[in-house]
């Protein structure tokens, strides 16, 4: 069986590729995530998903490398971690009351085959007020965290439904991962 690797850092993805039953190392590379061409959020995380996993595929001869890229998306501007509170207090008053966009792309390769997708889920957050979003951004949840929240963690609070894939949100379309992982085992 070849070896999997998962070409990513995030806490969130280690736990669910895990949770899906899967052994696995991780590995990263630097990237360049700087999409300068305009392009969709769903270009965009494919992209970003495939440089991270090719980074990786290129020291891992025989191995299975995994890369995924999360982004948030509304009013048609992408939107990534937030780097101080005001930008966290921007983004998630940005929400209260409305809908956004959480696009994951994947990128899935064994060195000769090439796995591509993406995911989209709807969130929709309740009316928040100063207090909500100030108590949140004081529990620091917010700053590893594309969006500025975590669904999985005390961002839960703040979301009225979602629609689509809950782990899409978390990071990773598990299911949607497993099933072409599998295919290439």
């Amino acid at each position: 069986m070849k070896n999997i690797i998962l070409a990513s850092a995030s806490p969130r993805r280690r736990e669910l590729l895990s949770l899906a039953g899967f052994d696995f190392t991780v590995k990263t590379a630097d990237t360049d995530e700087t999409i300068t061409e305009a392009v969709t959020p769903e270009e965009t995380v494919k992209t970003l998903s495939k440089r991270k996993a090719l980074a990786v595929a290129e020291q891992c001869k025989d191995s299975i490398v995994i890369g995924a890229d999360t982004v948030v998306v509304i009013d048609n501007k992408i939107l990534g971690k937030p780097k101080t509170r005001d930008e966290a207090y921007a983004m998630l008053s940005s929400f209260s009351g409305r809908s956004h966009y959480v696009y994951t792309g994947v990128f899935i390769t064994d060195g000769k085959e090439e796995i591509s997708f993406s995911e989209k889920t709807e969130v929709e957050f309740f009316d928040l007020t100063d207090d909500e979003i100030n108590a949140y951004i004081a529990t620091g949840d917010c700053f590893d965290k594309a969006g500025g929240y975590g669904i999985q963690t005390g961002g839960c609070t703040l979301i009225k439904r979602i629609n689509g894939d809950y782990y899409n949100v978390v990071g990773l379309p598990i299911a949607q991962t497993a099933r072409k992982l599998k295919t290439l085992l």
